[in-house]
């Protein structure tokens, strides 16, 4: 693969709305739930665009500055889109305004890329539509919304579907909890892969439902999906626990079953993992099925995370 095409990507959010349906922190027990709402200000739905224009600008400039080419744009509820604007909130982008902000991040030399996370553990930003899982209405908003996304970015080769962290333990404090399972996650999946690639373009998902289901996932997924395991420890060795070991040793299984790979990183937990990924993935995966690394900082696009979100894609373009 010539360098040029090789991916340095970094995730960022527009939309937020992709975490819990009601104010509750991500994780502990009940009694710990927090009521405070600059506490829950990551972590639960809200009315209005959590995003600041003058801090995205920062986190792309920076990412270009350091020889990045891609950013994946976490959408949820940031456009107000021609097809839904019902799942618009306060402050969501019309679609002519968001077309220009494609071109300049394109006149920097990063190609954007749309995500749309259609996990049920991640598609609050659906609104009632997310309890309308796998009903005609369900698939007839998908395939609305992914076209007019698609058009919006002038038909990219790439649609990034989410799709990561579908189980009843995810969604444990939410209102609702949805999980699809078996045939009904497959059907799902299949329908919205295979509508991407109608379009003409590749579906990216995160790959974590191979780690509970590996050999079903090795002989149905298929091979035109690139696939982004993610792994945030810092424990790439025989020291590795066993859910650690699950998740890191993930690249090595995708390796085996000749899947295309981005290998995806964070320093949501610390200052390592980006330049740990690097070397690692380097060693256990083909360079012809290794087609990038991204960065995944984790934090909404406010000035109060620009820091963070400068670190993680230093850190990642350190190992380059």
């Amino acid at each position: 693969m010539k360098d040029k095409d090789f991916i340095w990507a970094v995730l960022l959010h527009m939309g937020r709305n992709m975490w819990s349906d009601v104010p509750v922190p991500f994780w502990g027990p009940k009694a710990n739930r927090v009521t405070d709402p600059k506490r829950l200000a990551g972590v639960c739905a809200a009315d209005h665009l959590r995003f600041d224009e003058n801090a995205w600008r920062k986190v792309t400039a920076h990412a270009a500055e350091k020889g990045m080419n891609m950013v994946v744009i976490d959408i949820g509820e940031g456009l107000l889109l021609k097809s839904h604007p019902e799942l618009a909130v306060k402050g969501s982008w019309e679609i002519d305004r968001f077309r220009k902000e494609l071109e300049r991040l394109r006149g920097m030399g990063l190609e954007p890329i749309p995500k749309l996370n259609f996990s049920t553990c991640h598609d609050t930003w659906l609104k009632d539509y997310g309890r309308m899982v796998s009903t005609p209405e369900y698939y007839r908003v998908c395939a609305d919304v992914i076209r007019e996304v698609w058009e919006a970015f002038d038909k990219p080769r790439l649609f990034h579907l989410g799709y990561d962290e579908e189980t009843a333990g995810n969604q444990a404090y939410y209102a609702i909890s949805i999980v699809r399972q078996g045939e009904l996650w497959w059907h799902d999946f299949l329908y919205l892969s295979g509508f991407v690639e109608k379009l003409g373009c590749r579906p990216w998902i995160w790959s974590d439902y191979c780690w509970k289901h590996p050999d079903e996932f090795v002989s149905r997924m298929p091979k035109s999906v690139l696939q982004s395991n993610w792994y945030y420890g810092t424990a790439f060795t025989e020291e590795k626990d066993a859910h650690q070991k699950t998740r890191a040793e993930a690249y090595e299984l995708l390796e085996k079953a000749g899947f295309d790979q981005v290998p995806t990183g964070s320093n949501c937990y610390n200052r390592q993992n980006n330049g740990l990924t690097v070397p690692f993935c380097r060693k256990v995966i083909a360079p012809e099925r290794l087609k990038g690394f991204m960065t995944a900082p984790w934090g909404e696009t406010k000035e109060a995370n620009v820091a963070k979100h400068f670190a993680s894609i230093d850190q990642l373009m350190a190992a380059r």
